[in-house]
């Protein structure tokens, strides 16, 4: 079996200089790697109760449904602003070069119900924190924060270090 890093593309000095960005449509285009990144993503939660599956926009919604459909449950979207048709929560989250916002409907969590959020990417984690806001928020538990990748060296675990995170590869 080919390790899952090797269905990742280093892509240097984008979106800018001094950047390795972690291209996943290399993946994307494998199903032996889809699979594979599939099955170490689900490997974690045998033994979790799962309720809903949070995806942020956009690259976290291709293994949020894989999930939520493994997992025989609702999978909920979080997007950019203006994208969501009815009453959403807002959440502002801070970037290197200033400031963005995520929207999810807000009926879309209940009270207790146990949340895995899915993102391909953890960073910064400014993206995360700002998920896991709006999931407490509405009343939901965030029983792990799901990833593809996690790049260590930036750290963004720190931001969400009160809940259980994996990532299927780490550099």
């Amino acid at each position: 079996m080919k390790s899952l890093k090797s269905y990742i593309r280093d892509v240097p000095n984008f979106p800018k200089e001094g950047v390795h960005f972690k291209d996943i449509t290399t993946l994307l285009q494998s199903p032996e790697g889809v699979a594979q990144c599939l099955e170490l993503l689900l490997s974690q939660l045998k033994t979790m109760k799962v309720d809903k599956v949070v995806a942020v926009e956009a690259r976290g919604f291709f293994f949020g449904m894989l999930l939520a459909k493994a997992l025989k449950v609702p999978f909920v979207p979080v997007r950019k602003p203006g994208k969501l048709p009815r009453k959403v929560v807002v959440q502002s989250y801070d970037l290197e070069y200033g400031s963005d916002k995520l929207e999810m409907h807000e009926d879309s969590i209940q009270k207790g119900d146990k949340v895995l959020i899915h993102d391909d990417v953890l960073a910064t984690g400014g993206t995360a924190e700002a998920v896991c806001k709006m999931i407490e928020s509405t009343g939901g538990e965030i029983v792990q924060c799901n990833f593809i990748i996690k790049i260590n060296f930036l750290e963004g675990a720190k931001k969400i270090d009160s809940y259980p995170v994996f990532a299927a590869v780490s550099y």
